[in-house]
């Protein structure tokens, strides 16, 4: 990989460095808790238990992979938006679009092993370190998180290896440019061209349906047998592929709508028109975001309803979970890592397609200041258009993760002893008002630097660059 393609694809090391770090801690993680259920004379003996946590650390690491791999796909055809006029001078010289497609699939390789490998290590250390402050404050004990288990190495190759198929699958734009690209710049499809996907919009919609209807199977198949959160899981994937397929139809209307929350200047309607003009371009910069709130919402939901289902269920029978409440705790602890995760995801698909969202689009700022915008008011726009981008992703991530948390509690506890059956879903209000002011307050610090870095040549300078 050359100095270029390692600098394009750090976003794609660092998400893949956070799948892995997922996966190990998750695996490492399950391992300890059930060494401690184990232990304990309630629910050591219970193979309910065991089952649940065996398909939890399934869930999860499928969960891990599956975003990492969307992410991925997602910040290579950003990538590649950017790289269109030097491909296509490659192109002019001889090179076939196939080759520069396997070009770009080795620096995906590349870049999922180096992120899989610190991942694992990073995962790894994570462990040691919350187990230790567990132990110091009388929390754990006796609990020895060094010995590394050998299934750790099954999120690693499954990162690496999806890093690699989402930079294949993320690289297909290469194959659709044509030599006399060369003589412009990179041009995103428009409203018309994405419209005319017809295919591609048509899988979108069946895999859409499907996932939903899996969903509903996973819930109903969860009120006899915990797995039907696998059912679930499949659903989920089905219906948020689905989801990233049609993003450039689903998000248009959404962007619309709250672009009329930020006034009649001219900034802001030009930010309004840029986020619906070209929505293959403002599909990939939301989707890590609506990615991000859908798992932290998800989490947060699952684990409010796990609670409610759980307590319930105690207060049918309470003799049948006397010990369940050092095992909500440690469950709590487990969630609370996975929100940390899901954080981290969010900001890093959110800052990474921006900032590169914002740098390919040097010429169209240079053009704007050509014309009379100032810098203040192209920073104005950029913010704008960066906020209404934000809000909307995190308005449908609160919805499907809501949704997608509540399946998920469900599925796995509805048929567990003395359960309430089927239950509303539980949305903690203050993660509806965290949400929504840490997307307003990730708008805006994604947009400094790119901006800044935008801004700061002149306008004839921003115009000649390639």
């Amino acid at each position: 990989m050359n100095r270029a393609g390692l600098r394009d694809h750090v976003p794609s090391v660092i998400v893949a460095a956070l799948a892995s770090a997922f996966g190990v801690a998750l695996l490492q993680t399950t391992g300890l808790l059930a060494r401690i259920i184990a232990a304990d004379d309630v629910t050591g003996d219970s193979a309910t238990v065991a089952v649940m946590l065996q398909v939890l650390a399934t869930v999860f690491i499928a969960i891990a992979v599956y975003v990492g791999a969307v992410v991925t796909a997602n910040t290579v055809a950003t990538i590649i938006a950017g790289r269109i006029r030097t491909i296509a001078l490659l192109r002019v010289i001889g090179s076939s679009a196939s080759a520069q497609r396997r070009a770009i699939a080795r620096e995906g390789l590349v870049a999922g092993i180096v992120g899989g490998a610190l991942g694992a290590v990073a995962g790894w250390l994570l462990v040691i370190v919350v187990v230790a402050v567990g132990s110091s404050v009388g929390f754990l004990d006796d609990v020895d998180a060094t010995a590394v288990q050998s299934t750790v190495l099954l999120p690693v190759v499954a990162v690496v290896l999806t890093t690699w198929s989402a930079t294949w699958s993320g690289s297909r734009r290469v194959l659709t440019v044509s030599p006399i690209q060369a003589a412009g710049a990179a041009v995103e499809s428009t409203r018309e061209q994405a419209a005319g996907h017809r295919g591609r919009n048509a899988v979108a919609l069946i895999l859409a349906v499907a996932g939903t209807l899996l969903l509903g199977a996973g819930v109903f198949v969860g009120l006899v047998d915990p797995l039907g959160v696998l059912v679930g899981l499949v659903g989920g994937m089905l219906s948020f592929t689905g989801l990233v397929l049609g993003a450039d139809r689903i998000m248009p209307p959404m962007l619309r709508i709250v672009g009329r929350m930020f006034g009649r200047s001219a900034p802001a309607r030009l930010a309004a028109e840029n986020a619906v003009r070209y929505p293959e371009r403002s599909s990939r910069t939301t989707i890590g975001l609506v990615i991000g709130v859908t798992l932290v919402t998800m989490f947060a939901v699952a684990l409010a309803s796990y609670g409610l289902i759980i307590r319930e269920a105690q207060r049918a029978q309470p003799e049948v979970y006397q010990g369940v409440d050092e095992v909500l705790v440690i469950t709590l602890v487990v969630f609370s890592v996975l929100l940390g995760f899901s954080a981290l995801i969010a900001a890093v698909g959110m800052i990474n397609n921006l900032s590169l969202s914002v740098l390919q689009r040097r010429r169209e700022l240079g053009l704007l200041r050509a014309l009379g915008f100032t810098a203040a008011q192209v920073r104005l726009m950029i913010l704008a258009e960066s906020a209404q981008l934000s809000l909307a992703s995190v308005l449908l991530g609160l919805v499907l993760g809501t949704a997608y948390g509540w399946v998920g509690a469900q599925s796995l506890l509805g048929s567990i002893t003395g359960g309430p059956g089927l239950v509303v879903p539980v949305v903690p209000v203050e993660l509806v008002i965290v949400m929504l002011v840490g997307g307003a307050v990730l708008s805006g610090v994604a947009s400094v630097v790119p901006v800044r870095r935008a801004t700061g040549i002149a306008p004839v300078a921003a115009l000649a660059v390639d």
